[in-house]
């Protein structure tokens, strides 16, 4: 079995490398370094179970992803499909989402984010006749945007040396985009305030309402989707499984329940970790997926005069968002419902900061927006699964301040006013889905919410959010966030280290293992052909 639990493993005492958590960021990192490094890796995860947000869960009949619900450019050939096909070994397969893979609902507006840029563009362009070259530049400013990100995040993975010397030259035609927020760029391009609410409706996706959101991450995200959307065939938990298969045939280890509290220095060099239970692993190389945060301010000592830097830094970045999932059992299958697929996001209008705003300062408000997933009918083997089921999630970004009362007490059992708040927000979440999707009504079996508080208890992200570091101008000016740390043989992962979301993770990990290893792991993982 590729993930064993810790009570039952039993491990040795020295690794060649320790990565704390298994997100999908430490996974590559470890697959990268058993692959080509030969090194034995230890994974150690808190959670029961392995792979971070692209883990699933289960109830009797059900089964739901907790973080990925689509992936881009997953087309044969595309750099992010040679990603992961090298990462899983080619033992993932991916399903295309429905032609319309996103849609907009606003009040008694439909607009479809249509696979395909050539069909993207015209659908906007009927949709604002008007606006045509306001469509063509948008597009214009997202691709021109990613066509300068190439160097800055080389600069993430060359030798320091050479960071030093023309890293700043690297970065500086990058950060011209990523210094600007989204709304900013948006207001140079167009003067119609629906257009712009509508190009930048998928926000959600990274967490940031457009006068918060780096432009940067705004144009990566849309152009990712620009092809069409896919879902992995038996579910996000599929990515986990696979690559931890590739770890433990090079001798390394999956090990889930296992809790770091420490990292090990000696002489001023990583060289283990501690557990929770007080026994210690060491390796000479370990590599953080807790997060920047995590690493720096929780794991590693207070006083350490290296870290100061980077600490200051942090300290002045937010963390992203926090999120209401409403996970929804059906007791009909997706063809008797005639559910397709498609991702709706629902909002009370097109003013996204606005939308944020009032329910940042009142959770009794109405939703900023509301984001219908139906994972069931992404994958064509969920009924060998789930046979006669089918599901839906109903998410909602949340201010974590709104549940920070209850973040002390212990997982169901948080008292009844947590209860009651959760109650009320179930249904209002329920009543959403049952206007957009009317099917669904007198169908639903099982349905149960989680909140920031969960998402801090499972996920160990001090403020409940799912992006790590929030992605606003600051964070992409910040240098010294990156796989790199002032601690020698400690290294960082994840999304925090390049971008958010799951490929960005997963490229966290590749720029993580190029560093660590002292190679350039990113153009070898776009010239696999494995699978």
């Amino acid at each position: 079995m590729a993930v064993i639990g810790y009570r039952q493993a039993k491990l040795e005492e020295a690794w060649d490398a320790i990565i704390i958590g298994s997100g999908i960021g430490g996974l590559t990192a470890a697959v990268l370094l058993a692959v080509h490094a030969g090194k034995r890796a230890l994974v150690l995860e808190r959670h029961y179970e392995a792979g971070g947000f692209t883990h699933t869960f289960n109830r009797p009949g059900y089964e739901w992803d907790v973080g990925l619900h689509y992936i881009g450019q997953m087309d044969s050939g595309s750099n992010v499909r040679r990603a992961f096909d090298h990462v899983t070994a080619g033992q993932v397969a991916w399903e295309p989402m429905p032609e319309v893979y996103d849609r907009v609902i606003v009040s008694d507006r439909r607009f479809d984010f249509v696979a395909g840029l050539e069909r993207f563009r015209e659908g906007m362009k009927g949709y604002f006749p008007g606006e045509t070259d306001a469509i063509d530049r948008y597009i214009g400013a997202v691709m021109a945007c990613n066509r300068a990100s190439g160097l800055y995040y080389a600069e993430k993975a060359v030798p320091g040396v050479i960071a030093k010397l023309a890293g700043g030259l690297m970065r500086m035609p990058y950060l011209r985009w990523a210094r600007r927020t989204t709304a900013e760029v948006m207001a140079g391009i167009t003067k119609n305030p629906e257009l712009a609410g509508v190009l930048m409706a998928q926000w959600g996706d990274y967490g940031l309402p457009p006068a918060e959101s780096s432009f940067a991450v705004h144009a990566t995200i849309a152009e990712h989707y620009f092809g069409g959307a896919s879902y992995p065939v038996g579910g996000a938990g599929t990515i986990a499984r696979a690559m931890a298969a590739q770890i433990q045939q090079r001798g390394g280890a999956v090990v889930t329940g296992a809790e770091v509290t420490e990292i090990l220095l000696e002489q001023g060099k990583a060289a283990g970790v501690r557990m929770k239970d007080g026994r210690e692993f060491l390796a000479p190389l370990v590599i953080s997926d807790a997060g920047a945060v995590n690493t720096i301010e929780r794991l590693l000592p207070g006083d350490l005069l290296a870290l100061e830097g980077l600490r200051a830094g942090l300290r002045k970045l937010a963390p992203s968002t926090a999120h209401l999932s409403l996970y929804v059992g059906l007791a009909k299958t997706d063809a008797e419902l005639g559910l397709k697929g498609t991702n709706l996001w629902v909002y009370p209008s097109l003013d996204h900061d606005a939308n944020v705003r009032r329910f940042a300062k009142d959770v009794e408000a109405p939703f900023p927006g509301v984001y219908l997933s139906f994972p069931s009918s992404k994958d064509p083997s969920f009924q060998e699964r789930c046979p006669g089921h089918s599901t839906v999630e109903a998410i909602t970004m949340a201010p974590y301040a709104a549940f920070a009362r209850w973040a002390e007490s212990k997982w169901k059992r948080r008292g009844e006013d947590y209860d009651a708040l959760k109650r009320r927000v179930a249904d209002r979440l329920m009543a959403e889905l049952e206007r957009q999707v009317p099917a669904v009504q007198g169908n639903v079996t099982h349905a149960e919410l989680s909140t920031p508080v969960t998402t801090r208890h499972f996920m160990n992200y001090g403020h409940g959010e799912i992006y790590g570091v929030a992605a606003t101008p600051e964070r992409f000016a910040l240098r010294e966030l990156g796989a790199r740390t002032p601690v020698r043989g400690l290294f960082l992962t994840g999304q925090d280290v390049a971008s958010l979301g799951v490929v960005g993770a997963l490229y966290g990990g590749v720029v993580c293992a190029s560093v660590a290893m002292g190679r350039n792991l990113i153009s070898t993982v776009h010239k696999s052909r494995v699978g």
